[in-house]
């Protein structure tokens, strides 16, 4: 039963490496290809009784990578096309 949890988990992680590997190959070929995704941010404070407050601080555009994958410093496009509410927590 060991030797089949570790034969499984090393399968696991060298699918794992090869499709990062793969993701960066295609990245790199397109040319480390970005896009904008429009990004609202919020900072969260607290208040008593377990509440907090939301401040808006605006929408800025923030570069994505068109990826699976963070790639080039920047987040995956499908992610933050997800959350587009980012919210900083103090």
């Amino acid at each position: 039963m060991r030797q089949w949890a570790r034969w499984t988990a090393l399968m696991l992680l060298g699918a794992a490496i090869v499709l990062y590997a793969g993701d960066w190959l295609v990245f790199n070929m397109r040319g480390a290809r970005t896009e904008k995704v429009t990004v609202s941010r919020f900072l969260s404070a607290p208040l008593k009784n377990n509440k907090e407050e939301l401040d808006y601080l605006g929408s800025e555009d923030v570069l994505c990578s068109a990826s699976l994958f963070p790639q080039g410093g920047h987040a995956p496009c499908w992610y933050l096309r997800r959350h587009k509410n980012q919210i900083t927590r103090i």
